[in-house]
């Protein structure tokens, strides 16, 4: 009989892959290996097409951005609150906006030293006593209305919350350490942080003003301090995306020394008056309702601007953005002088809201360019010090030119202040032409 054929050998069994081995707690470890089909799936997962999802995508970073979110609220809340809690308690707008001017220039002293110790010793070591800090000082601030302190005791209680960190500045630093040498993730979290600001500033007095007209005078400063530190807490306890402390040398200089740092900072400064001499006029020709539409308008711009792709050269899209800020600056100057109605120069100031934040993110862009890597916060923190000096100057301005030539002539102030940004901006570009000459295109 004919031999029935052999049967064909079995397929060798799969040798199960060696485990990992690692050291853990002075003890070896052994994990197994993720399958080669794992991953094969997570590879061939789909990247998002839209910039801000796959922004938020990274790992971490959902997480920090919303206590980031709920920390930055009250920054539209508690000048607001303070101001409606102490003119309802002693009858006094000029004390109240002088106790809030009070706190503006404090922290304008402080805040950049709060962000150098940051940058130091790390966001979560320095952010969490620092804004226990600063909540202190608002609860002093309550008690003092509300058992009718002395006047100079409300002084040196809103001075006390000058210490604030700046959030949105770590929150920036830790896109710049997650993305570094990307510049389009980049532009899209500047534009993101960006439009979040304007969101803050536009929700953050009418839930303020809400809080104190339907509860009691005290509500917004209260809530504005829990969300406060509720949202530093969370921020802070997400250590994996925290860029590394760079400890200070004796070769560490201040970021305002830095090449271009100067005139930059001669921007912002003139960028924050035509803030706040839009804000105070505005308010005194229409209400301050009106302006939720500028805000409105430059939270959709910077959402807008952050979709397209940054620019090869950011300091002329720098000069861009100013030319049409001042452009569209004069739209409610014309609208005032024009006609008396309230729609048109409701349009006109959404549409000059419009060019406020691409302004802003190609700014910091070029602010987070010009920093070394280990001062982020301190050079960010100085350009938002720098804003909010303009703020507090062309709100003066804004008030004097109400008070003394009409709220018709008042909106020449923002105009004006937009074109003197334009100028500066200029004679920095000039500058930084005259010194790059001969190094090459232009890399920032």
């Amino acid at each position: 009989m004919p031999k029935s054929p052999a049967p064909a050998p079995a397929p060798p069994a799969r040798r199960p892959s060696a485990p990992l081995l690692t050291v853990a707690g002075g003890q070896l470890v052994a994990a197994p290996r993720p399958s080669p089909e794992k991953a094969v799936r997570v590879r061939d997962r789909p990247t998002p097409r839209n910039p801000y999802l796959r922004l938020l995508a990274t790992p971490g970073a959902r997480a920090f951005t919303a206590g980031n979110l709920i920390a930055r609220l009250p920054m539209g809340m508690l000048s607001v609150s303070a101001v409606i809690m102490i003119a309802g308690s002693r009858g006094s707008y000029a004390l109240a906006g002088a106790v809030t001017a009070t706190g503006l220039a404090a922290t304008a002293v402080v805040a950049p030293f709060t962000a150098r110790l940051v940058d130091r010793h790390g966001q979560a070591r320095i952010a969490v006593p620092a804004t226990a800090l600063a909540v202190l000082g608002s609860l002093a601030l309550v008690l003092c209305v509300r058992y009718g302190a002395p006047a100079w005791t409300l002084f040196v209680a809103y001075a006390a919350t000058a210490t604030t960190p700046n959030t949105g500045g770590m929150s920036r630093a830790r896109w710049a350490h997650l993305h570094r040498g990307d510049p389009a993730a980049l532009h899209t979290a500047n534009s993101f942080e960006q439009a979040a600001d304007e969101l803050c500033f536009m929700l953050g007095p009418v839930l303020a003003a809400t809080l104190c007209g339907a509860l009691f005078p005290e509500a917004g400063t209260l809530v504005g301090a829990f969300l406060l530190m509720t949202g530093v807490l969370i921020f802070a306890a997400q250590r994996a995306t925290e860029p590394p402390p760079n400890p200070r040398t004796r070769k560490t200089t201040s970021p305002i020394r830095t090449p271009g740092m100067p005139a930059l900072l001669a921007v912002f400064l003139a960028t924050g008056a035509v803030f706040g001499a839009l804000e105070v006029v505005s308010i005194a020709h229409a209400g301050g309702a009106i302006l939720a539409l500028q805000a409105a308008g430059s939270c959709a711009a910077g959402l807008l601007y952050g979709s397209l792709r940054p620019a090869r050269n950011v300091r002329r899209r720098l000069l861009l953005c100013l030319t049409a800020m001042t452009a569209l600056m004069s739209l409610p100057l014309l609208a005032a002088v024009s006609t008396a109605s309230l729609p048109v120069l409701a349009l006109c100031l959404l549409l000059a809201g419009a060019a406020t934040a691409p302004t802003m993110v190609t700014g910091m862009t070029l602010v987070q360019r010009s920093t070394p890597p280990g001062q982020l916060n301190e050079g960010m923190t100085l350009s938002v010090t720098a804003l909010l000096g303009g703020v507090a100057a062309g709100a003066a301005t804004g008030g004097w030119l109400v008070e003394h030539a009409g709220t018709v002539s008042g909106y020449a102030a923002p105009t004006g202040a937009a074109a003197l940004a334009l100028v500066i901006a200029a004679a920095g570009a000039y500058g930084w032409r005259r010194r790059g000459a001969g190094a090459g295109a232009d890399q920032g």
